[in-house]
C-alpha cells in the first residue's frame, strides 16, 4: 500500500445497514479498538468509532456477552475500557510467557510498600519510613518505578522539597481498579486481616 494513498473516511452512522447490522458493526469496531490498545481506552474515545447517540455502554455490555466463556473479558480499568485475560487463565501464561517483569515478581514488603504508597500519594520516602519504621531503598523505589506502578509526585513543601510518589495509570490497570476510589477502605482491610485494626 502506497505510503501518500489517504485512507477512506470513516462512516460512523453506516445508514445503508439496518440496525440490527449497524450495531453489530459498532460493537466489532469497539472490539478492534480495544484489541489494538495496550491502554484503557476512554469512552470518548470509542465515540469516535460509533455512530452519534449510540451508546458506547450499551455496545461493551453487548459486547461482554458475546464474550461469555471466552478466555479473555472486557475490564473497565483506569478510566477507560480494556481486554485482561480471565485469572483462571493465569497460570497457563506463566507457563507459557515471559512474565519476569509483571507484578507478580513483588514480594509482600514490595507491594506493602506500593500500597502505602497508593494509600498516602503523594508521600515522600520519608513518610515511607514513618509507616515501616525503616528506610525504604531506592532500589525498591527504582523498580516499582521501572514497572510502571508509580512516579514522581510534587516536591514536598518541606525543607528540601523532597520528591514524592504517586501510583500511575499502570498501578490501577495491573490491580484492576478503576480509581483509586476502588482502593478497599481500611475496615475491608482489617476484616480480610489484611490490616491492624485501631
Amino acid at each position: 500500500m502506497a505510503k501518500d494513498c489517504p485512507l477512506p473516511a470513516l462512516d460512523r452512522e453506516l445508514p445503508d445497514l439496518p440496525a440490527d447490522l449497524r450495531r453489530r458493526e459498532w460493537m466489532r469496531r469497539i472490539e478492534a479498538v480495544l484489541f489494538a490498545s495496550a491502554s484503557p481506552v476512554p469512552r470518548e474515545d470509542l465515540a469516535r468509532v460509533v455512530g452519534h447517540g449510540a451508546s458506547v455502554d450499551l455496545l461493551i455490555e453487548d459486547l461482554t456477552a458475546d464474550l461469555e466463556g471466552r478466555a479473555f473479558e472486557i475490564a473497565q480499568v483506569a478510566g477507560g475500557w480494556m481486554f485482561r485475560t480471565r485469572p483462571a487463565y493465569a497460570p497457563a501464561i506463566r507457563a507459557a510467557a515471559d512474565v519476569g517483569n509483571q507484578i507478580q515478581d513483588l514480594n509482600e514488603f514490595d507491594i506493602a510498600v506500593l500500597a502505602a504508597i497508593a494509600y498516602h500519594q503523594p508521600i515522600t520516602r520519608e513518610g515511607l519510613k514513618d509507616i515501616f519504621g525503616k528506610e525504604i531503598s531506592r532500589d525498591l523505589i527504582g523498580r516499582l518505578n521501572a514497572r510502571g506502578l508509580i512516579g514522581t509526585g510534587p516536591r514536598s513543601p518541606r525543607r528540601g522539597a523532597p520528591y514524592t510518589f504517586v501510583t500511575t495509570e499502570q498501578f490501577l490497570v495491573a490491580f484492576g481498579l478503576e480509581s483509586l476510589r476502588d482502593l478497599p477502605d481500611a475496615e475491608q482491610l482489617g476484616d480480610a486481616g489484611l490490616a491492624a485494626r485501631d
